[in-house]
């Protein structure tokens, strides 16, 4: 079933990740207390906010984001999460809000004046480094330690991106992704490695379906996924094998040849490279 995790990066800033790898509609409730702000991207799939005990709904969609703000009254989560899809959202109170964008604020519509006790809402898409940091968020391998820490600034990083309405900052650096139809292609590249994970096509064979050429195809994947091809798509594999084991229906042998390791042992360790233990101890401490 979908899971989510909350994150307090610090009072009155919060981040809440949102995973619905099931078939089924997830529902999520949460109380918003009156003067936060509140920020939702659309990573995977499809949600759907519901208000007003169900008399309206707003549409949350893949690559979208929205801004919901109500200095009047509670604006509280609930969140209808389609099959096979990913949200993050951030929380921020409209106190913290002005610290950060003091001087900025003349830019930022509802920050103005005229606006500042009035309701707001936004709908924008979400640019190709805004997606970066949303995969970067969701695909967290660090040590726990830091964990806060990493996301505290990724949380930043998030805002100050959503917030900066320029050309977008990389497209000097990778005048391709100006072209829709070439991160399409992108999408497409991952779309592919994920449906064969377990007999993943070479770049070269890659770049070929998608129809780009292999340096393209590379840097076009690392700015918009954060990583390259297949470092992308190991970690993707392991994740797709913890939620295997964790259904409780296959063993770690099973599990390793669904995501195409030939042998046990190869499985094992790239498992523990991930994670930091073994498939095995990690079965074990499910049903601690």
């Amino acid at each position: 079933m979908g899971s989510q995790e909350e994150i307090k990066i610090e009072d009155d800033f919060i981040l809440i990740r949102f995973q619905n790898d099931s078939d089924e509609v997830v529902r999520f409730e949460r109380q918003v207390s009156t003067g936060l702000i509140q920020f939702h991207f659309g990573l995977k799939g499809k949600a759907k906010f519901i208000f007003n005990q169900g008399n309206y709904a707003l549409e949350m969609k893949e690559e979208k984001s929205l801004l919901l703000y109500n200095p009047q009254k509670e604006l509280p989560v609930h969140l209808e999460i389609a099959p096979q899809s990913w949200i993050i959202s951030v929380l921020v109170s409209i106190k913290k809000f002005h610290t950060l964008f003091s001087n900025e604020a003349e830019y930022i519509p509802f920050l103005s004046d005229d606006n500042r006790e009035k309701k707001y809402y936004a709908e924008e898409n979400i640019s190709p480094s805004m997606a970066i940091v949303l995969n970067q968020i969701f695909h967290y391998n660090l040590n726990a330690s830091i964990k806060n820490l990493y996301y505290k600034g990724k949380g930043y990083e998030l805002l100050s991106l959503y917030f900066n309405r320029n050309e977008d900052p990389n497209a000097d650096h990778c005048p391709f992704l100006i072209d829709e139809e070439n991160v399409l292609k992108i999408k497409k590249a991952k779309e592919i490695v994920i449906a064969n994970m377990a007999e993943p096509p070479g770049l070269q064979e890659l770049a070929d379906q998608v129809g780009l050429n292999l340096k393209k195809l590379k840097m076009g994947f690392k700015q918009i996924y954060g990583d390259s091809v297949y470092s992308f798509l190991f970690d993707y594999k392991m994740e797709y094998a913890r939620k295997l084991l964790d259904s409780g229906t296959y063993n770690v042998n099973e599990v390793g040849v669904q995501i195409g390791y030939s042998t046990a042992s190869h499985f094992i360790a790239a498992f523990k490279k991930k994670f930091g233990t073994t498939p095995k101890k990690y079965l074990m401490s499910l049903s601690s």
